[in-house]
């Protein structure tokens, strides 16, 4: 989200979707909050430039102490060592601080998120300015990292007493198939998820993984994936390219995650009415696939198709206040 002050982003979070609420990542804050560093904290050999606002692991030095620590805390199952702090997150203290004030015993659900290790590996840099996902060393580590950043949101948050998701933000599988990453091999991209997402469910959680573009829908289903997670504003006919897998995903108790409100300028030019005739079109044409389209019902969740933290607070204000208006219409239809 775009605003500077964690309250008032939690605030427009606890007002407009109170029935799944979340903690806002808030990079216009801090640069450590942006997505790939805000996870960084207890990895080795990790660079924070102050001056260029960036972080990149240095890999030209002896870094032997540096996984040593990293692994015998990882082993060790200690998940404070993997704490998202107040500096790398304001969001996450605000949040808990505010449902602690209102109360939450009649929540239902709290989702919580970190960004999935292909999109930190294939983002992040080492000196060389060399993604770090080819080196296989601390490709692992994130990987690791990223299961024990998930369990100790998990953790921080289960005073709430009620079932919690988490969602694995994975925006550069967009790009999977292209020339450019043409050597990011499927059958990794789906044990490094499954990965993640098992030790999510281990917490006893919903896993969901989101990607605003395009992508091999069926790969996030191979990983064990709970909830698929897609801009359908834009891309609502990629879904439908797989109907035999996304149907048994269904009827497994998979679930969509329906993006239907649009994060961008594109937000002034619909109304809740509009949204609902785009989302009613793109299950149709999923329903003409020979899928159940009670089921499609279902097993649905309505949300904005992207984060809303390169906009303005205006505009964010306004897609989450389109977003509780068209889930106010489906209920009391």
């Amino acid at each position: 989200m775009p605003h500077t002050h964690p309250s008032e982003a939690c605030d427009l979070i606890l007002n407009t979707i109170p029935e799944i609420p979340t903690w806002p990542q808030l990079p216009n804050v801090n640069f450590r909050e942006e997505m790939e560093i805000q996870y960084s904290e207890g990895f080795p050999c990790v660079v924070l430039d102050e001056e260029k606002q960036r972080m990149y692991f240095e890999t030209n030095r002896d870094i032997t102490s540096d996984f040593e620590k990293f692994y015998e805390n990882y082993m060790a199952e200690n998940l404070d060592y993997f704490k998202i702090s107040p500096d790398y997150s304001r969001g996450i203290y605000e949040m808990e601080k505010k449902l602690t004030e209102r109360g939450y015993s009649d929540l239902q659900y709290f989702k919580s998120h970190v960004t999935g290790p292909i999109t930190v590996g294939l983002g992040r840099v080492d000196e060389n300015k060399r993604a770090i996902y080819y080196n296989e060393m601390f490709r692992d580590v994130i990987v690791k990292g990223t299961e024990m950043k998930a369990r100790w949101l998990l953790n921080k948050f289960k005073f709430l007493g009620c079932t919690q998701i988490c969602f694995i933000d994975e925006p550069i599988l967009s790009g999977f198939g292209s020339s450019t990453y043409v050597s990011l091999h499927r059958s990794d991209v789906v044990q490094y998820l499954s990965e993640v997402i098992k030790t999510v469910h281990k917490e006893e959680a919903i896993a969901g993984i989101h990607c605003c573009g395009n992508t091999e829908w069926t790969i996030l289903i191979d990983a064990g994936v709970d909830i698929i997670s897609f801009d359908s504003y834009e891309y609502a006919e990629t879904i439908t390219y797989y109907p035999n897998k996304v149907k048994s995903f269904l009827e497994k108790g998979g679930t969509l995650a329906w993006g239907i409100v649009p994060t961008s300028e594109k937000i002034n030019e619909e109304t809740p009415e509009s949204l609902l005739n785009k989302l009613e079109a793109g299950m149709d044409n999923l329903a003409r696939k020979g899928i159940d389209k009670n089921l499609i019902w279902k097993q649905c969740l309505i949300t904005p198709s992207c984060g809303t933290g390169s906009l303005t607070v205006e505009l964010s204000e306004k897609i989450f206040d389109q977003l509780s208006k068209v889930t106010r219409i489906l209920r009391s239809q």
